[in-house]
């Protein structure tokens, strides 16, 4: 892997953030079974794209999975 920008870093920050809002968006789901399973789906989702390093790829997942949890998750409000 090549050195890691400042770019990476910022962005490293924002899959963070955005990680740590769907988790807590799930504490509104009563169902401690569904519950569950939506955290699993999430950290699934988050490390099948643990090896990116490009940044526009990078940009465009967190796009799109801010995207996907604001339908799923409606509770999950972007700060």
């Amino acid at each position: 892997m090549s050195q890691l920008t400042l770019k990476h870093f910022i962005l490293q920050q924002q899959v963070l953030k955005l990680y740590r809002q769907a988790i807590r968006a799930t504490r509104g789901i009563p169902d401690p079974t569904s519950r569950k399973e939506t955290i699993q789906w999430i950290r699934t989702e988050f490390e099948r794209n643990r090896h990116l390093h490009d940044v526009t790829s990078i940009e465009d997942k967190l796009a799109i999975g801010r995207r996907e949890l604001k339908q799923i998750l409606p509770v999950l409000q972007p700060r």
